[in-house]
């Protein structure tokens, strides 16, 4: 038998074999287990890592980017939490979907799903005071949405596209977007107030900026390219161009609002 400085390297590979399997063991235990990891300081941490991790491809509010939603209510390739833990821990081989970071524990992994789960209450378990089809009336009509926001091609620019808004929100979260809208502005939707050297000012939606130049959606959809050194000021505004229907709405109408946004979604979520 081989041995290195006195260590017998048959026994060595008897005590790696060992503590793989141990590892193994302990992994497909928590794969197969309950989620033990559900409270709501779990579910908090579970957030904040999935906006680390997984922020940059399905957007860190699990509304999709460069990857595809995961608040629609199911997913593709896990219903059970263990399904979610495997897909998560393991990624999904062919597919831009990695397995999150290297250093991850069990624990992390559960938080996770603690979050994902949190946000994607199956939407007949959902009970809304509202009324969908007066809130779909309400959008076109009094509350002006389409001012601003588009759904399935038709509206506006100046706005998120609501198409799937019942994917990324929840009712209580659409409730806060509409009464304070400038509780969390997203930098994508920020605005520029800008004054040129010749005294010419200019204010819209802020598209793209980079060193030398602003890229910048107007009131009437309107995009300009603007060189910075043809400005004399130019001030970022962070706040929401959104007006807050607080006051402006009856409550039965924010009710009904809600509900009709709530029910704009898909029916599947990847992974």
């Amino acid at each position: 038998m081989w041995r290195l400085q006195g260590i017998n390297v048959g026994r060595l590979a008897l005590i790696a074999a060992a503590l793989l399997l141990v590892g193994l063991v302990g992994n497909l235990a928590a794969q197969d287990a309950e989620n033990p990891y559900t409270s709501l300081e779990d579910v908090k941490t579970g957030e904040r890592l999935f906006q680390m991790h997984c922020g940059r491809c399905h957007g860190r509010d699990a509304g999709g980017d460069d990857g595809p939603s995961l608040r629609r209510g199911r997913f593709r390739r896990a219903q059970s939490d263990a399904g979610l833990f495997r897909v998560i821990s393991e990624g999904v081989p062919n597919t831009g979907m990695p397995p999150i970071y290297r250093s991850r524990t069990d624990e992390s992994i559960w938080q996770v799903v603690a979050y994902l789960r949190s946000i994607n209450q199956r939407p007949e378990s959902i009970s809304l005071p509202g009324d969908a089809a007066a809130g779909r009336r309400l959008y076109a009509g009094a509350g002006a949405c389409a001012t601003c926001h588009m759904i399935e091609g038709v509206g506006s620019l100046r706005g998120p596209d609501l198409t799937f808004i019942g994917d990324r929100h929840s009712p209580d979260e659409l409730r806060v977007d509409l009464l304070e809208p400038d509780h969390e502005v997203l930098p994508r939707w920020w605005s520029v107030h800008m004054t040129y050297v010749n005294g010419r000012t200019l204010e819209g939606i802020r598209m793209n900026e980079d060193t030398y130049s602003y890229r910048v959606l107007d009131a009437d959809e309107k995009l300009w390219s603007i060189a910075k050194r043809d400005l004399r000021e130019s001030r970022r505004i962070e706040t929401s161009t959104m007006p807050s229907y607080e006051g402006k709405l009856a409550a039965s109408e924010v009710d009904d609002l809600i509900a009709y946004l709530f029910s704009l979604r898909t029916e599947e979520s990847s992974p």
